[in-house]
């Protein structure tokens, strides 16, 4: 097992690509948090404001998940250091989320900054030991460094302050924590290529679950008969379809692409483009989604709001754009009719606003379910060339 060795400590590196069980703990705390966030979306009207505090919400949930997918898949889970600290991970993801709810209007906004704070120390410290003497890393870890603090102290000035403000500075801190570390990169990170697409392939089926929640959670508010388990059904197709366009091809291409790379900076901006950032998108647009699922199951009869209709269309339409700019990074191959689905996606938009939730549910159901038929009966072509 080789090592990374730093001025007191020395931390082994991950040995083989296996999905520990501890990883996996931290994504079901995680998970519950995003769970809070849902719920902070869909709890009462939606609203242009509310949906965008979720999408806040779920990004700097997203930032402080893609640390610990980094650190994972480079250091061995099973070492005592790295293990405290996902354990102490563990605890800050669970305060996050008890805090979500009052975050903006309920006064725990100390908390979740404050909480933050904590999993941002850990990823710095864990960094930064991990570094060793490789200045190259050593300086991905202080940049890292540098974009936490400026967030943490964004989020914690934030918290004391009230409307606009308090949404300006999280958003500049949003902003901080993304593209401060991005100027370096991690140019110095010995990732695991297998282990980092299969902890991001997790993710998304996650990330579907929130869809499957709200499935049961609509069904069961609007009382359980057969027209409400019918529909209920018709949304398990929309979530196979969504299942289907990611792993039906698209992530095992990008998977063995990126597992070609070479270690080194090549692979590493590959991986934090087309993982650490495109799927923060889809993970995004699949718990967006879930928000029209959940909406047209408990009130079939009236038509989506134009905020839920684009929440629901829209986030269809940008998870499958995505999915085509994923493909193509990573093997240079367009997916025409994701395209074309998309765009219709968009035109539907403003019919969800005119006909009953049920039949748009129904007709975006339909339509992954044709996408799907469509990949299984004439394949996209599986080109594995580079994409400029």
């Amino acid at each position: 097992m080789s090592e990374q060795s730093g001025s007191r400590f020395t931390l082994p590196l991950r040995s083989n690509d296996r999905v520990f069980p501890l990883e996996l703990l931290l994504d079901v705390v995680f998970v519950f948090a995003v769970s809070q966030t849902t719920e902070l979306v869909i709890e009462e009207e939606p609203t242009w404001l509310s949906l965008a505090s979720g999408l806040l919400m779920l990004a700097l949930l997203w930032r402080g998940w893609t640390g610990f997918a980094w650190l994972t898949s480079a250091l061995d889970p099973r070492n005592a250091v790295t293990r405290i600290s996902i354990f102490i991970a563990l605890g800050a993801f669970l305060l996050l989320a008890v805090a979500i709810p009052g975050a903006f209007h309920g006064g725990t906004a100390l908390l979740f900054a404050g909480a933050y704070a904590v999993i941002r120390i850990t990823h710095v410290v864990l960094g930064w030991m991990a570094s060793g003497g490789d200045e190259r890393f050593r300086a991905t870890a202080g940049r890292n460094a540098i974009g936490g603090v400026v967030a943490v102290a964004l989020l914690v000035t934030g918290a004391f302050m009230h409307g606009p403000a308090q949404y300006l500075l999280w958003t500049l801190a949003v902003l901080a924590d993304y593209l401060i570390p991005a100027g370096v990169g991690s140019i110095g990170w010995n990732l695991s290529a297998s282990h980092f697409a299969e902890r991001h392939a997790l993710i998304i089926i996650l990330a579907l679950g929130e869809s499957v929640l709200a499935i049961g959670m609509g069904t069961t508010h609007a009382g359980v008969s057969a027209a409400s388990a019918t529909l209920a059904m018709a949304a398990v197709c929309l979530v196979v379809g969504l299942w289907s366009a990611y792993f039906d091809g698209t992530a095992d291409a990008a998977e063995r692409r990126l597992a070609s790379l070479p270690p080194g900076p090549r692979l590493n901006g590959m991986a934090r483009f087309n993982y650490s950032l495109l799927h923060l998108v889809m993970f995004s647009a699949d718990i967006v989604v879930s928000l029209g699922v959940f909406t047209a199951l408990t009130e079939p009869a009236v038509p989506l709001s134009l905020v839920v209709s684009a929440a629901f269309f829209g986030g269809l339409a940008v998870y499958l754009l995505t999915l085509v700019l994923f493909r193509w990074r990573t093997t240079g191959v367009v997916n025409r009719r994701r395209v074309a689905l998309a765009v219709v996606m968009m035109v539907l938009i403003p019919l969800g606003t005119m006909l009953g939730g049920w039949v748009s549910l129904s007709i975006a159901a339909a339509l992954m379910l044709l996408l799907m038929v469509l990949q299984r009966a004439v394949p996209t072509p599986s080109a594995e060339t580079v994409a400029p």
